[in-house]
């Protein structure tokens, strides 16, 4: 299958690439400079150098000539309703694979570290997380546009974690570099749902093979706590724990930072797991803690 993958200089779609190269496909990723271009010539993946905002017109272009497209980019809301749009147009009655990576923070619900019960499945009805209500209009539009001839699916995974300064653990310890002490907010009971980045590219090349059209998958392995990782953190690094209130949180993170770590996102896989035979291999979050990267950013 040969395959376009937007978004494969980062983290998630980059993760994805390789693995697709890894498996025999033909992988064509979009590069917006020659330096990325040439990170990707050196992993056998084909670059397509080209822009999202100014050339666009390449990009389209591209997704006419390859069996699949994925979009793993992280995109301003705006430029991805835009490109999104524009390649559900050019492929429209082409019968080609669409698959868009969207996010459980669709979902999330602003707990300020409180618990919430609340957890969902891919058909659970839900009240949109006032940020993401364009990110869930892009989902509803790839879903619909199984009617138009296009093979097009969703992925919404939870935290995606794994190699990388990405996620609560590396917040938690950059919080010890700028306060002294791994923080939590309020509580620390809020949770968001996980998943390791080797079990997300797994689902990638399974809803490639055989995702129904229309469909949507979630992936998740399990779940922590933030508080439970703040005070994993601390042993590691021998420093105390402390609960944050909202404002001194985004002293600390950043406004949209210190909302992502106060608030919960609790899901399910069930289609994911039934409909596809998915299984994550990586269940525990808690295993990051104590590696030499994380550990610098605790220095500040």
């Amino acid at each position: 299958m040969k395959i376009l993958v937007i978004g494969a200089t980062g983290f998630v779609g980059g993760a994805v690439a390789r693995y697709l190269r890894g498996a025999g496909h033909d992988v064509v990723g979009l590069a917006r400079s020659d330096r990325t271009a040439a990170r990707l010539a050196v992993q056998d993946i084909s670059p397509l150098r080209a822009d999202l905002d100014s050339g666009l017109a390449k990009v389209l272009t591209a997704a006419t000539s390859v069996d699949a497209v994925v979009v793993a980019a992280q995109l301003v809301p705006e430029t991805e309703t835009t490109v999104v749009s524009a390649l559900l147009d050019t492929l429209t009655g082409s019968g080609k694979t669409f698959v868009f990576t969207s996010g459980s923070g669709v979902l999330m619900q602003r707990t300020a570290g409180a618990w919430s019960e609340d957890t969902f499945t891919e058909d659970d009805p839900f009240t949109v997380e006032p940020l993401a209500t364009e990110r869930l209009a892009v989902e509803k539009l790839v879903r619909a546009a199984a009617e138009r001839d296009i093979r097009s699916v969703v992925v919404r995974p939870g935290l995606i974690w794994g190699p990388g300064d990405h996620g609560h653990v590396s917040m938690i310890y950059r919080s010890v570099a700028r306060t002294g002490a791994a923080c939590y907010v309020g509580e620390g009971l809020n949770t968001y749902s996980h998943v390791h980045v080797d079990d997300v590219i797994r689902l990638f090349e399974l809803v490639l093979a055989r995702g129904a059209s229309g469909g949507l998958y979630h992936a998740v392995a399990g779940e922590t706590p933030n508080r439970w990782l703040a005070e994993a953190v601390g042993r590691d690094l021998d420093r105390p724990t402390r609960s944050l209130p909202p404002a001194e949180a985004a002293a600390v993170w950043g406004e949209f930072g210190a909302l992502i770590m106060g608030a919960s996102s609790r899901i399910r896989a069930p289609r994911a797991r039934e409909e596809l035979g998915w299984t994550p291999r990586n269940d525990d979050m808690l295993t990051m803690v104590g590696e030499p990267r994380l550990r610098e950013l605790a220095r500040g």
